[in-house]
């Protein structure tokens, strides 16, 4: 797993490079992220089962289609 700190308070975890289901390494990634930070979640499709979740656990998000395999998902705590 990469998250990658930012010097804008961004993390970024590619989880198109994580072998096997990602979830896991996402709830983790979620897990350390201060209160004023965001985690930018990169996927090769639009991860649409983990936006319930998200919003379960007090999180909001923006999707945005970024390239033909690239969806960039930006989470913040709500």
């Amino acid at each position: 797993m990469s998250t990658d700190p930012a010097t804008n308070g961004t993390q970024e975890l590619d989880v198109r490079t994580i072998d096997g289901e990602p979830f896991s390494d996402i709830i983790a990634a979620l897990e350390r992220l201060d209160e004023n930070e965001t985690l930018v979640l990169v996927n090769s499709f639009e991860p649409e089962p983990l936006y319930n979740v998200l919003e379960q656990r007090g999180y909001i998000y923006e999707t945005i289609h970024a390239e033909d395999d690239e969806w960039r998902v930006s989470i913040t705590h709500a």
